[in-house]
């Protein structure tokens, strides 16, 4: 059997509630939670306390407490991950944040993948919130900005995940990208 297909056993066996698949889950997932994970801090300012490693098991504990995790599959379990990792990071920023007291120095990120030329930096907070006017806005586009942007999910496995084709998919990222640069502009 295939990993993928290894892990997709697995995610069944733990949404029927067979808490031991995590332990044998994490081995199969371990190198794309990681590689999610380098790519969120890939746009982070210098000095980031955070390190993909840390990142990727700050995420496995949050989802392996979760006990209304149930992906149907890999690619979901992964978008998942992705989400959990943004928050880890919001959270992160905020705590920081709060620490400093405003002193000026503020949590940011790269556009690169929503911006045409990548280089500018934002304010993760302010994407975060962005973000989540998208998604009162228009749930499923803000859930392509998670797929695409932040776990680098290709437009037809998206599409695949979200029920739609692949040129909905790539119209609804057209669309959020728009978005959130207006909003962050």
């Amino acid at each position: 059997m295939s990993d993928a297909g290894a892990i997709t056993v697995l995610l069944r066996r733990l949404s029927a509630g067979e808490r031991e698949a995590h332990a044998a889950l994490l081995p199969l997932v371990y190198a794309d939670l990681r590689r999610i994970a380098a790519r969120h801090l890939a746009g982070e300012r210098a000095g980031h306390t955070l390190s993909p490693t840390a990142l990727v098991h700050e995420a496995w504990l949050r989802l392996s407490t979760e006990t209304a995790l149930a992906p149907e599959d890999r690619r979901a379990f992964f978008a998942i991950a992705a989400r959990r990792m943004r928050q880890i990071l919001v959270d992160h920023a905020r705590r920081r944040d709060a620490a400093k007291r405003g002193g000026g120095e503020r949590a940011e990120v790269t556009l690169s993948g929503l911006a045409d030329d990548g280089g500018d930096r934002i304010d993760i907070l302010a994407l975060d919130q962005a973000l989540e006017r998208l998604e009162a806005a228009d749930p499923r586009k803000a859930q392509v900005v998670e797929l695409r942007y932040f776990a680098g999910i290709e437009m037809t496995d998206i599409a695949d995940l979200l029920g739609v084709s692949r040129a909905t998919a790539q119209r609804d990222w057209e669309v959020a990208r728009a978005f959130l640069l207006d909003a962050l502009a």
